[in-house]
Order: C-alpha cells, then structure tokens, then sequence
C-alpha cells in the first residue's frame, strides 16, 4: 500500500529519510487551505491526540530544536526549556520559519529540515500505536509509530504540554 500512494503524491526530504531507515509508514495526502491541526483532524478523519504538530522554538543557550506536541494541547514553554536544559526559551517568529527549516507553516516535518536541529517529542506520543506528524507538505502527514519516528529523528522524550489550558 505504501509503495501505491507514494507513487500518487510527491516525494519529500522527509519520506526520503523514512525510506532510507526502512521505516513503515502510511501517506495521507488532503487539499490544505487553513494549514491547522484542526483542518487535518476533519479532513483526515483523525484524533487531535495523534496529530502532532511540529514547532520551533528558541533556547538562550541551546539555540533552535523542535517541539513535537499533540492538536489537542499546547506547549509548555518552561517545560521545553527544562528539558533542554535551558532556563528559558521562546517561540521564533512564523516569518521565520522557512529561512530556519526549509518548511512552510502547516508543512513543518521533524525530519529533513534544511538543517538537523534537536527534536523533542511529547511523551503521549507513546500511548498512540501510531501518529501522524507533517510529511514536509501543506496536506501531507504520515503516520508512523512513534518509537521509529523517536529513533530517525533521535528525539528526546519528555512532558511538554501545558496543562493549564
């Protein structure tokens, strides 16, 4: 089934890097217009909780690392910091996020970035048999089990989400 949708849909530095690893995975593809997590989980058909969504932040010390976060939560800007052992960090500015990654918002994958920055990825990502993170596409996520995705990526696991929303 892989090789069939593949062959239906563009290939990305992201896909390329699962095919190398021998990673199974499966492709969805869907027409983005508000590039959401929100428009994924209705036109996809699944969960907020395993949708994850890939952002950027900024350490003072550590510099650049993505955070990997469910749809349905926000993340904890302390606890990044902490668990990149920084005492603080910020969110870089939209504007900026193709000149960091190569990605456009709403297509930002945490594999295949312009350059290979730290991932993080949030630990309820290991309740899920699988998730769905960016393919490196508007419109195009993959789904994969989130050991594998830890391992390609060399993701640090660890309690992200803000829980006060």
């Amino acid at each position: 089934m892989r090789r069939i949708l593949e062959t239906l849909m563009k290939r990305t530095r992201a896909i390329d890097i699962l095919e190398r690893a021998h990673i199974v995975y499966e492709l969805r593809e869907f027409a983005a217009v508000e590039f959401t997590v929100e428009e994924t989980s209705e036109r996809l058909g699944l969960p907020l909780n395993v949708l994850f969504k890939t952002l950027v932040a900024e350490g003072e010390r550590r510099g650049m690392v993505m955070a990997l976060v469910p749809g349905d939560a926000q993340l904890s800007l302390s606890k990044l910091a902490k668990a990149m052992g920084d005492k603080r960090c910020a969110m870089i500015d939209v504007d900026d996020l193709f000149r960091v990654t190569g990605y456009l918002k709403g297509g930002c994958s945490p594999l295949g970035g312009k350059k290979a920055l730290p991932v993080f990825i949030d630990e309820s990502a290991f309740q899920h048999e699988r998730i769905s993170v960016s393919a490196g596409l508007r419109g195009l996520q993959m789904l994969l089990r989130p050991q594998d995705l830890q391992a390609v990526a060399r993701a640090t696991s660890a309690d992200l989400r803000d829980l006060t929303v």
